[in-house]
Formats: C-alpha cells, structure tokens, sequence
C-alpha cells in the first residue's frame, strides 16, 4: 500500500513538472503596438491607442501591468490581478492627449509570469 501511495504522489509530481514545462514552451511577454498620427498641428487632441499582446489569460498567467508614458511622464497605468483580468488575451487601451510639442510615447506590458518583450515607441511631429 505504502509503494502505491509513493508512486501516486510521484506521478503527480511528474505531471505538474511536465504541465509547468509546457506552460514555459508555449508562453510569451506581453508587447505592446502604439497607434497615433505621426504628424499633427499643435494643439491637436489625438487619441493613443494600444494594443496589448498576450498568449495567456487565466487566473493563473495574465497581463499584470500596462504603462503609457508621453514625454517622459507617464499618462497611464492599468494594473490586473488574479481577482481583476484583463479583458482577453490581446486587448486595447485608448486615451485622449493634447499634443503641445513633438511628443515620443513609450508604451510597455508585463506578465505576471514571463515579464516583458519591452517597451514601444512611437513618435509624433508638429506640422510647420
């Protein structure tokens, strides 16, 4: 009985190893696309949109944080938990900015696994 119990307890050891080795072949960092208008005239509210991609969103393995920065100062942070998902493996962020200068954005997601593929970057021009 006692070779029994061993032998269970071994193979589900087993099959967690090989679950979790799965899990690292087939997972990926979050990365980030910007969309704007490369070129604008001062004073334009335009609107940022991002694009957060996952391969992943359980309980388990999901998108821990989003951050917008613009110019060096950050104008959006998103953050998910276990308890709070994002709302699907690939999903959008979008937010409204007066652009005043040229302007770099620099967008950047994480999983709460594998951490980042780094951060975007997206540059946008004044019109003369």
């Amino acid at each position: 009985k006692m070779k029994s119990k061993k032998a269970g307890l071994f193979l589900i050891q087993f099959l967690w190893v090989v679950l979790l080795c799965a899990n690292v072949a087939f997972a990926n960092k979050a990365s980030v696309a910007i969309e704007a208008p490369a070129e604008v005239t001062k004073g334009s509210e335009i609107t940022i949109r991002l694009t957060v991609d996952h391969n992943a969103d359980s309980l388990f393995h999901h998108v821990e944080w989003v951050q917008l920065m613009v110019n060096n100062n950050q104008i959006g942070y998103w953050r998910y938990s276990t308890l709070d998902l994002p709302p699907a493996a690939t999903f959008t962020k979008e937010i409204k900015y007066t652009v005043n200068e040229n302007t770099e954005i620099r967008a950047e997601a994480s999983c709460n696994l594998h951490g980042s593929a780094g951060p975007g970057f997206f540059k946008i021009v004044i019109k003369e």
